[in-house]
């Protein structure tokens, strides 16, 4: 028995949202065109035995049937047969949805075995996962690097950079950033363009609200940095006085003992005391 890994299931699982979003857009345009959709993922039986199954069965302005085939790619030889054959055995037209021709070959036979093909720009054709997982992979490179900066930040910041920083973070443009620390706009260029060569700016951030939101992140974490410290000394000075009270409670513990010891050698020689007037 074998079994799929993660991997290949989620390739699988894949391929299925695929076509069934596919399948979504081709429905919508076709209504769009006028047919009206009779049925989907109409299964083919010849005798007690299915044999296939076309994706949509839709019907024209006329009452004309066709066999609807929907095909994330491109349409090739193997593909038209498909079409022709089923919509053959339906006893119904042949008509593929799809983003065009693989070849001169295909599109010449689909014209000889008369499948009509409605043919789809990428634009359409690109289905919500697609989209989905390429803003997933944008975002967590965004991410990645921003968390890189507040992580991974290791050069030491001096006090001119955080006031420069400081401006920017509170500007909500370059213009008013300029005006608040004096200087004309392609000084403060030239200022920013010198903090990415000491590489406390990315040079990927070449936008004024980048740079914003870098400003942002070193002076938070300069804040969580001064605050980590702060609180580091303050958990050093309870554990030195923690220490100096065990200090003086082991030196009253000792000074008890001692008084102790004192009093009962009071006690004893006013004991003797008492015995010896008698």
């Amino acid at each position: 028995m074998s079994f799929l890994s993660s991997s290949e299931k989620s390739k699988i699982l894949s391929a299925r949202r695929r076509g069934f979003a596919s399948e979504r857009i081709a429905i919508g345009v076709l209504e769009e065109l006028g047919y009206r959709v009779l049925e989907t993922s109409k299964k083919i039986v010849l005798g007690n035995t299915e044999i296939g199954e076309v994706d949509v069965l839709v019907e024209d302005s006329s009452g004309e049937k066709y066999a609807v085939e929907v095909k994330a790619g491109r349409l090739d030889v193997g593909g038209v047969r498909q079409a022709y054959v089923n919509a053959l055995v339906l006893g119904v037209k042949p008509m593929v949805v799809c983003k065009g021709f693989a070849d001169d070959a295909a599109r010449e036979l689909a014209e000889k075995l008369g499948v009509r093909v409605v043919q789809l720009s990428d634009v359409f054709i690109v289905e919500s996962e697609e989209i989905y997982s390429i803003v997933r992979e944008v975002v967590e490179e965004v991410l990645t690097e921003y968390f890189e900066l507040f992580y991974g930040y290791t050069i030491q910041l001096k006090q001119e950079h955080y006031e420069l920083l400081s401006t920017i973070y509170s500007s909500s443009n370059i213009e008013e950033a300029a005006e608040k620390l004096n200087v004309d706009i392609s000084t403060l260029v030239k200022r920013i363009d010198e903090l990415r060569r000491q590489g406390i700016i990315p040079k990927w951030a070449s936008k004024y609200s980048s740079v914003r939101r870098i400003a942002q992140i070193l002076l938070q974490k300069q804040s969580v940095t001064s605050a980590l410290e702060e609180s580091k000394k303050l958990a050093e000075n309870l554990k030195s006085i923690v220490d100096q009270l065990k200090s003086i409670q082991t030196t009253l513990y000792s000074l008890t003992q001692q008084l102790t010891k004192i009093q009962q050698a009071f006690s004893k020689l006013e004991k003797q005391s008492g015995e010896n007037a008698k």
